[in-house]
């Protein structure tokens, strides 16, 4: 068994158990741990892998929820992202962020309607006197003398002069700050690292699914070696996503709280796109009237987003017909830059975790979230809560917010208060190129500072523990990508849970993201973790083989399929 599973199965009772191992649940888990709580943390699959690795990768205050007439769900998303740019520095950074206008007075009778009916009204496109308006009220809702700059407004002329490429047509563009998160899915396991590190009472496993009931406890099944134990705890919280109404019914209870809409992007390679973006996310209103963006990450452009009616039994995947709309609304800025299916390095989809929303059109359910408390049968002596809704920005709020809920029915008071707290990596991260140069030389002693400088960028101030663990053993730069190392491959097993191959290029890092895997560097990963890991060679070879196909089912992503058997030396050029 494994060891972190072993740990939840030798004590089978908690005072709070946590199914869904997203953003908010890992969030959740933290500040119970930090309040002293008994909590366990269990996930189905790899941590954030769900809704939480489908994000648009923004931390914002939701400029356009202002026209749904959110303003608490504003405020409190401006106020988080104030917050996340000073305790997680590392991986939240601050984004200029531009819009294209190509009117004036556009859509100023329809926004008083969008608001009052939550119905679009027309697909006339709102004008530069509205989006005036909302980014004035946005600009209000920062509160802490300003985290970010306020907005500005340029004229064509002015507006072409800064941004060439952009379509010859436009009126204006209006020019504001939010931020983005550049490692989501590290972010998620620094929050999760620091529940784990608030004592011997935080105990989390991922591949670990709640089957079922028994005994007046949940089932627990390991999904790599199919062992099952139950677990009772005095309170559950549902904190998973889209699938919410699932677990409600694995646990033998009906809800229908859920609605979610499917969201898809695709990551290109397009030098001259990256280049006209300016380094600048261009955020602005399609040819339908959908928000929707075009954003500049890690040397490639990410597009998106779709918003359309999913169905929880189907996986979500990024359609062809989403690709074409993707490309008309680059064409729709950029007239004169050509996107293909060429370019298309990685694709991705996911299901928001939003309500039920009946007739509501897809793009006015609210982002918001709710805590309902949840009759089970078969759990007569646990209070089941499920969480509707959540969203990236939010989750520091959301789960001191679920925090709350669950220590008020065990009767035990919050001591600890998460504003303000630095997560993980964040702690003392150097935020300005003479602390960084410091913090690097300090930690420069046995590994070069080129390689001290990449682990900072990957874990934060984290890094000095890595470090020290990677100093312990042998270790090789990988031959197909100089930028790992295999010490670190065997750390992402060892200290970040990796079960599987896809774990490490999906989520520990952003080779899949980019467009960096090859065979060669499958085949070495692979080798790394079979050693870590114990597999067998056919196990290997199984891991290669699952791997090439999320990626291509799951990412549009085609890699040879020529398998380098273990142990045969690789040479191969080094992975962007």
């Amino acid at each position: 068994m494994r060891a972190n599973v072993s740990r939840i199965a030798d004590r089978p009772h908690a005072q709070v158990l946590i199914v869904g191992g997203g953003i908010n649940g890992i969030a959740t888990f933290r500040d119970l741990a930090l309040q002293g709580v008994d909590v366990v943390l269990v996930e189905r699959a790899d941590y954030a892998s769900g809704a939480s690795a489908a994000s648009s990768h923004m931390i914002h205050g939701g400029i356009r929820y202002l026209e749904n007439g959110e303003f608490r769900l504003v405020r409190e998303s401006v106020e988080e992202r104030n917050g996340l740019l000073k305790i997680a520095p590392h991986y939240v950074k601050p984004l200029q962020t531009t819009m294209p206008i190509f009117s004036t007075f556009s859509g100023i009778l329809n926004a008083p309607l969008r608001m009052l009916t939550h119905k679009q009204r027309s697909t006339k496109e709102r004008g530069a006197l509205l989006i005036k308006v909302g980014m004035t009220m946005y600009d209000s809702f920062s509160r802490d003398g300003g985290s970010v700059p306020r907005h500005k407004f340029l004229g064509r002329k002015a507006a072409l002069a800064e941004m060439p490429h952009l379509n010859k047509d436009l009126k204006y563009t209006g020019t504001y700050y939010d931020a983005s998160v550049h490692e989501p899915e590290r972010l998620a396991l620094d929050v999760l690292k620091d529940g784990l590190a608030a004592g011997d009472n935080a105990r989390s496993a991922n591949y670990l699914e709640a089957a079922g009931t028994a005994d007046g406890g949940v089932v627990l099944r390991d999904v790599v070696t199919g062992t099952e134990f139950t677990v009772t705890a005095d309170v559950v919280v549902n904190a998973s996503g889209p699938w919410t109404d699932l677990t409600n019914a694995a646990l033998g209870a009906e809800s229908q709280y859920m609605g979610g809409t499917k969201g898809s992007h695709i990551v290109v390679d397009s030098p001259e796109l990256l280049e006209a973006t300016n380094g600048r996310e261009i955020f602005f209103e399609n040819n339908d009237g959908r928000i929707v963006l075009i954003y500049p990450l890690k040397g490639r452009v990410l597009i998106g987003t779709t918003d359309l009616e999913a169905d929880m039994a189907e996986p979500a995947v990024c359609t062809e017909e989403e690709v074409d709309y993707f490309f008309d609304l680059v064409k729709h800025v950029y007239p004169e830059i050509e996107i293909t299916r060429d370019h298309i390095v990685y694709r991705y989809s996911g299901v928001r975790p939003l309500p039920k929303h009946d007739d509501l059109a897809a793009g006015f359910v609210s982002r918001d979230y709710r805590i309902v408390e949840t009759e089970v049968a078969e759990l007569p002596t646990s209070k089941v809560l499920s969480l509707v809704g959540g969203k990236w920005t939010t989750f520091r709020a959301l789960s001191a917010h679920l925090s709350t809920e669950a220590t008020n029915r065990l009767g035990v008071t919050r001591t600890v208060d998460t504003t303000g707290m630095a997560i993980g990596g964040g702690k003392d991260y150097p935020t300005t190129d003479a602390a960084r140069t410091t913090w690097v030389a300090a930690h420069a002693d046995g590994l070069s500072r080129e390689h001290v400088d990449r682990l900072l960028t990957r874990y934060g101030t984290r890094a000095e523990s890595v470090i020290e663990v990677l100093l312990d053993q042998p270790s090789e730069p990988l031959a197909s990508d100089p930028g790992l190392t295999t010490a670190e491959i065997a750390y992402f097993a060892e200290h970040e849970d990796a079960v599987h191959l896809a774990d490490v290029v999906l989520r520990r890092t952003n080779l899949a993201f980019v467009g960096g895997v090859t065979i060669e560097l499958l085949s070495e990963i692979a080798d790394v973790l079979a050693s870590s890991l114990g597999w067998t060679a056919d196990e290997r070879e199984a891991e290669i083989e699952a791997t090439l196909d999320v990626l291509r089912t799951s990412h549009g992503v085609e890699v040879s399929s020529q398998h380098v058997p273990s142990g045969t030396p690789v040479v191969s050029t080094p992975a962007s």
